[in-house]
């Protein structure tokens, strides 16, 4: 069993920066892939960025790529994503997931593999 808990989220202008964080426990944390997603109103949830359980290989969604950065400290069970110059369709849900199992033909960037879900931090960008 595995417990996530994320933080950081909040509200901002665009062309700020937040950092959110996800807290992990329940499990060895450096050996689980680790993701963002997030979910606008009324859209489906979507894959932002991910990163192995080393930490060595990170992933991300076009729309976020050269603004967000996924990191991850394994001594303390933490998993972070940057969110850097901020747009209004930023705005969403973020939700942190654990990828357990991973299987290396399993890919990064869609929700079946992560089988850990956290309960949601809300980031809203005004314009």
């Amino acid at each position: 069993q595995v417990q996530l808990l994320e933080s950081g989220g909040g509200l901002v202008q665009a062309g700020d920066s937040l950092r959110l964080s996800c807290a992990a426990s329940g499990r060895t944390f450096s050996s689980t892939a680790m993701a963002w997603f997030r979910q606008a109103p009324g859209k489906e949830r979507d894959f932002v960025a991910a990163i192995s359980g080393t930490g060595r290989t990170t992933y991300y969604a076009d729309s976020v790529k050269g603004r967000f950065t996924i990191t991850r400290d394994n001594a303390k069970n933490t998993v972070y994503l940057q969110m850097n110059s901020l747009k209004p369709e930023d705005t969403a849900v973020y939700y942190c997931a654990a990828d357990t199992n991973r299987q290396p033909e399993r890919s990064y960037y869609t929700e079946e593999p992560y089988d850990y879900w956290g309960q949601g931090t809300q980031v809203t960008v005004s314009s």
